[in-house]
């Protein structure tokens, strides 16, 4: 009886009716056109920039090679939702507060050690060498995240670790942007020497703080250890601010003055990466490319 039923039709009760080809193809057509309508709407969005704040709909359907009717529905709908403002004066449109109110809650929820440690990783298969992300903490320096190397003459802090800010790499990328009172206060609170080459004269503290800032790297060469070198980038969050450092360090028989600025394009590169995730936007046109004390 079940098999007559199905046979006759009637067993299809429950199972819907099967499409007609030209309505499979219409539901097609239709599912591409909201795919299209959704991408085109994305295009639409990045086509603002900071040179390109507020663009008309001509000038939108020019870019994004589409109809200025198409142009328009889109902007409108984006403009229903937030994502879009439009200029009273001039009709322009410029992106919305919807857009900013999402990226602060991607921001929000963005830790930047969770954002740094792949790239960590991959500097520290690169290099061979020990790398670190370290923060300012009360006046010293706290490793928070390691990768040791995997050869047996190695730098051997482990996260946790305190180290002076004046006398390593990471100490110095770190306070280099600090306001300036709080560099004369870790100034003032005095510079004691960690090594034979630890910088301890306040002039040329802020000497190499200044050369810091203009090169966008650090050093340490053997100041806060002898026989250590180590080089060190800022990391800064959206708004700017420099939240960590990230560092090689190694051996001086490894890590030579010749092999640390082979190093320094990458470990730039990583740091302004890193920044980057965090919504910060970098100035740099070139990477760094002289080397010397810092």
């Amino acid at each position: 009886m079940a098999q007559t039923l199905e046979r006759t039709g009637v067993g299809e009760v429950g199972r819907g009716r099967e499409r007609a080809p030209a309505e499979r193809t219409t539901n097609r057509a239709r599912s591409r056109t909201r795919l299209s309508s959704v991408a085109n709407s994305l295009r639409l969005i990045k086509a603002f920039s900071e040179d390109h704040y507020e663009i008309g709909i001509s000038e939108l359907a020019k870019r994004l090679g589409l109809a200025k009717s198409t142009v328009h529905r889109l902007a409108s709908t984006l403009l229903d939702q937030g994502m879009l403002e439009q200029n009273a004066g001039d009709g322009k449109y410029r992106l919305g507060l919807a857009l900013f109110e999402l990226g602060t809650l991607v921001r929000r929820k963005m830790d930047f050690t969770v954002e740094a440690r792949p790239y960590l990783r991959t500097l520290a298969e690169k290099t061979g060498e020990t790398v670190h992300l370290a923060i300012l903490d009360h006046d010293s320096v706290l490793y928070i995240i390691t990768h040791e190397s995997k050869q047996a003459l190695r730098m051997g802090s482990k996260v946790g670790t305190r180290v002076p800010v004046h006398s390593t790499a990471v100490g110095k990328a770190l306070l280099a942007f600090q306001p300036e009172e709080e560099i004369e206060r870790i100034i003032a609170r005095g510079l004691p020497a960690s090594a034979p080459n630890t910088v301890v004269d306040a002039k040329v503290l802020r000497r190499e703080l200044a050369l810091v800032r203009a090169r966008t790297y650090a050093i340490d060469d053997e100041e806060s250890e002898i026989g250590l070198r180590s080089i060190a980038a800022s990391i800064r969050s959206h708004s700017g601010n420099v939240v960590a450092a990230i560092s090689i360090a190694g051996p001086v028989h490894r890590m030579t003055k010749k092999m640390l600025l082979g190093w320094v394009r990458e470990l730039v590169e990583v740091a302004d990466a890193v920044s980057r995730r965090l919504g910060w936007q970098s100035p740099r046109a070139d990477a760094p490319q002289r080397l010397g004390r810092s």
